[in-house]
């Protein structure tokens, strides 16, 4: 299991340096939740994304990007509000949500992306 700088087991902390390799050269479908250390409701999502990451690790990777320190990446794809999740697969965006959600909730708004 890779453990990011969140502390969250299975959720990889990406940056503007290494999101081509960790999000656009992934084999898996990545969900990419845009966070900031000031978003409470980011805070909210870290047990949800990584019991997501538990559960769903062989069919999707979960990833972190912190937008404060990493703005290029944030801009590219116009992340305005926190958090923002994207689902990426073969290096293009298919699906993104804004704001917190339950598990539940999560895994219904993914299922068409596995």
């Amino acid at each position: 299991m890779v453990t990011g700088a969140t502390g969250l087991t299975g959720v990889t902390d990406v940056t503007d340096a290494d999101f081509e390799v960790e999000v656009l050269g992934a084999e898996l479908p990545v969900l990419v939740e845009f966070t900031a250390d000031w978003c409470p409701p980011c805070r909210q999502m870290g047990p949800v994304l990584k019991a997501l990451a538990a559960e769903e690790g062989k069919r999707l990777k979960v990833v972190q990007l912190d937008v404060d320190s990493n703005p290029a990446t944030t801009n590219a794809y116009k992340v305005l509000s926190m958090p923002t999740f994207m689902v990426f697969r073969g290096g293009e965006p298919v699906k993104a949500m804004v704001g917190a959600r339950a598990k539940r909730k999560l895994l219904e708004e993914l299922a068409d992306v596995f």
